[in-house]
């Protein structure tokens, strides 16, 4: 090891070329070892990893490497998220196929995890825009529906009309189609769904048991989930009829002042005039999802119907309002706006009643509200009956009292519906399912699986291409044989990565995996990624993982085991004058300020925030690895911030992260394994961040991890050489080797140990060289330390009274003053007094 610098240059891809070709980190199913599965959540193939991305696996790579040296079989895979609409998107955008344009992106970004030396089983690689990915996915649903968990049914949808499609609740932006910026619509169409609100109980319950997840992924999924307990009851209308509503808040009954309606209802829809048809359909331009229209103003119509209140025997308006969602309970709501926010602003808007039926006391029954609703806890006030009674007392009295009137029931009801699964595009799974005019909407047959998407589309004209193909949807019934047509919806991207996990585990050619083999390695042991994925990704996940078990299919319920959710990779921004955005490698430094590099403009430097293509303060890790190796990259990702806090990115740190691995390399080079002699201190401070170093890896600690290394690196740099230097030299190459995997093979081969670090074993700890022998006395005279001993853990106070007496700089102290008192400490402090 001649050279003082590390060469990663040379030295990466050999690395990562030894083990490709002995397939280092294959994972054997029929291994006799103790099974570990380690996975990150799955990329979508945009074209190029980020920063983000690298920290994601690089913190998932460190534990899969240190599962092998600890002896387990360790599953650590690697495969693609690759339908969905951005690659719509880019085919329209740039004239190419989407298929074209994710398998190159797929290539690109898998030669740049290669870089990064990741410990990935290459052999399950998957893609779920292949065949052989969603063509069992296709199987799986149908499965599901022979099972009851599948349904079509007519649901509200968010349409575009330029693009003309339907848009998840995320592309409608202040009302507009993402791309194309026209105003959505709302439109009922036949929609595919999948059944997860019969495992709303179970999905609830079953995070009670996931010990190993954040508190705020739990508690997310729980609100989203959404099970309370209400009160379902109809009022009589003046029209004759009755309007069942149902609210989770019955004790506030006395503090409704109007009624209200979603534009859908039957109420609605029975209204004869060209005012209300119009109202309905501004409504159905608005927004969809309860989130949108917290925010959105809120309008409403009124009808010129009241109803009876069910105890005060007051006629109510009742109105149309656009806040009001069909899906949701009975599509009507009993208005109580002083104590709900939307209900406040519409009361508001249309000068309504707004009395306060809770209080924080009795006493406080006629305070004002302060320009908003007050949602809390208290007492009932102007409430007849309830007046004083707790909020939970007086929701049972309400409900005993509806239910005796023979007027409704408590219920319970959730939150969470039914998971709409169709999507109106081209660049998804196909939906396997037939329509005939004769027998209706038919499964098609297994034996015809996969149904694959035709390659000859276009995007030139808005739409679904496949509802244009003169070819694809033609098909003979499986039932009666007759001229019938495919289901051309595909489903949401969502199914695509609620199982990827049981397909990379197994992964047999006719089925789309072997339950047994599941068995070996389910759940995850270790699951890492955003936590802008902790609802619907993890909720769908968990779902489709128990409609696999009902089924029979799995014996597993709960897909991951361990959760850990990592901070985000930031940065600052730059700005030009007219607001553009340049990216970082645009810009320099210009004594105090920050300049374009092209032309000198002056730059803005905004504050530090998530990278993000759109805002161009992104990093592009090729460059990076480029100037600095995989290792200064992978050792920054993992230092400083702990794993769970964002990450700000500086070329400061990169390069001090450089200089340390050209550090150990040089340290390295000092390896003797001639070198003779005994540093009992060093070997102690060795095996304690043996230990601690496992520790740190396990609990996902790596900022901690790399902090011991550093100590130790600094303990041994400091140490005479001897036998223990070099022990402790070969064991930092070990500690080092999860997270710089390239530089300690370098040294592992350079210091003449057999095979590749790679597959070595975690170094042994001495469990006697974890306990303190020794320890350090402070020996203090006229309350100031006057000297410091080192004497065996657990000596006498006899002797350390000895030794501090003993000490010239006490007795200089002391010069020739009688000794009064020796107060002594044990282990920690000797005390003279004179």
């Amino acid at each position: 090891m001649s050279d003082t610098r590390f060469d990663p240059a040379s030295a990466d891809p050999r690395w990562q070329a030894a083990w490709e070709n002995a397939q280092t980190f294959r994972a054997d199913s029929d291994s006799a070892k103790p099974k570990s599965y380690v996975l990150e959540m799955f990329p979508y193939p945009s074209g190029r990893i980020h920063i983000g991305h690298v920290r994601n696996y690089t913190m998932g790579d460190v534990l899969a490497r240190y599962k092998r040296a600890t002896g387990h079989e360790v599953l650590h895979p690697m495969g693609w998220d690759a339908f969905g609409m951005p690659a719509e998107n880019a085919a329209m955008e740039k004239g190419v196929h989407p298929g074209g344009w994710t398998r190159d992106n797929i290539e690109h970004m898998k030669a740049q995890l290669k870089r990064l030396g990741f410990a990935l089983d290459w052999s399950r690689e998957l893609a779920t825009c292949e065949p052989d990915y969603y063509g069992h996915e296709q199987a799986l649903f149908l499965d599901l529906y022979e099972a009851g968990l599948v349904y079509r049914k007519e649901s509200e949808v968010n349409w575009d009309p330029v693009d003309m499609t339907v848009l998840a609740n995320e592309q409608v932006i202040d009302g507009k189609g993402w791309r194309s910026g026209a105003p959505v619509e709302r439109r009922k169409l036949a929609q595919w769904f999948l059944k997860i609100t019969d495992f709303a109980e179970d999905l609830l319950e079953g995070l009670g048991g996931l010990d190993n997840w954040p508190d705020k992924v739990k508690l997310m999924q729980e609100n989203w989930i959404g099970k309370s307990r209400g009160l379902e009851f109809s009022f009589d209308l003046s029209n004759g009829e009755t309007l069942p509503v149902y609210t989770t808040r019955p004790d506030t009954i006395f503090g409704a002042s109007f009624v209200a309606v979603a534009a859908d209802h039957p109420v609605a829809q029975a209204l004869d005039s060209e005012a209300a048809r119009e109202f309905i359909a501004l409504c159905k331009r608005g927004g969809t999802t309860a989130a949108e229209l917290e925010t959105a103003e809120k309008l409403g119509f009124d009808t010129g119907i009241t109803a009876r209140h069910p105890f005060t025997g007051a006629d109510l308006p009742v109105y149309i309002a656009n806040f009001v969602l069909m899906d949701y309970g009975t599509g009507a709501i009993m208005a109580v706006p002083g104590h709900d926010q939307r209900d406040f602003e519409f009361a508001t808007k249309y000068d309504l009643p707004i009395p306060r039926v809770v209080a924080p006391g009795v006493e406080e029954a006629g305070k004002p509200f302060d320009g908003e609703a007050e949602a809390g806890e208290g007492v009932l006030v102007n409430s007849d009956f309830l007046d004083g009674m707790a909020v939970d007392d007086a929701k049972r009295e309400i409900i005993t009292r509806i239910e005796a009137q023979g007027r409704g029931e408590g219920k319970t009801v959730w939150r969470l519906r039914d998971w709409g699964v169709s999507r109106q595009r081209y660049w998804g799974t196909p939906i396997p399912f037939i329509h005939c005019e004769t027998c209706g909407v038919v499964p098609a047959p297994k034996d015809s699986l996969p149904i694959t998407l035709p390659e000859d589309v276009d995007f030139k004209t808005p739409g679904n291409p496949l509802e244009r193909h003169p070819t694809w949807s033609k098909v003979d019934c499986p039932t009666c044989g007759g001229a019938a047509r495919r289901e051309t919806d595909t489903l949401d991207t969502f199914a695509d990565s609620s199982w990827y996990f049981l397909r990379f585990a197994s992964q047999p050619s006719g089925k789309p995996f072997d339950r047994d083999e599941i068995a070996k390695w389910l759940p995850v042991d270790q699951y890492i990624g955003g936590v802008e994925h902790a609802i619907l990704h993890l909720l769908y996940a968990r779902f489709w993982t128990r409609a696999l078990a009902r089924i029979g299919l799995i014996d597993v319920k709960e897909p991951f085991a361990s959760l850990f959710t990592q901070g985000m990779v930031t940065h600052e921004t730059y700005q030009l004058g007219d607001g553009s955005y340049l990216s970082p490698d645009q810009v320099r430094k210009n004594g105090s300020d920050w300049v374009r590099i092209e032309d000198g403009a002056p730059v803005d430097v905004g504050r530090v925030i998530k990278m993000s293509k759109s805002k161009k303060n992104v990093v592009d890790p090729d460059t990076i690895i480029d100037h600095y190796g995989a290792d200064a990259v992978r050792w920054f990702m993992l230092s400083d911030s702990p794993p769970e806090r964002d990450l700000p990115w500086s070329e400061a740190g990169i390069e001090g992260c450089s200089r340390f691995v050209h550090r150990l390399w040089r340290l390295f080079s000092a390896y003797d394994p001639q070198a003779q002699g005994e540093d009992k201190a060093l070997d102690r401070r060795t095996h304690q961040a043996i230990a601690a170093v496992a520790d740190d890896i396990e609990s996902l600690g790596f900022n901690k991890a790399v902090a011991r290394i550093y100590e130790l690196t600094g303990a041994v740099e400091k140490a005479q050489p001897s036998a223990s230097r070099s022990a402790a030299i070969r064991t930092l190459v070990q500690l080092a080797a999860p997270m710089m995997p390239h530089l300690a093979e370098e040294a592992w081969a350079a210091i003449g140990q057999d095979g590749m670090v790679a597959d070595a074993p975690w170094p042994e700890v001495d469990p006697a060289l974890l306990v303190e022998d020794e320890v350090t006395i402070a020996v203090q005279h006229k309350g100031k330390l006057r000297d410091t001993l080192t004497a065996p853990k657990g000596a006498s106070k006899e002797a350390l009274e000895e030794m501090a007496l003993a000490s010239e700089k006490v007795q200089r102290s002391l010069d020739g003053a009688a000794v009064r008192k020796v107060i002594v400490v044990p282990d920690r402090l000797v005390n003279i007094v004179t």
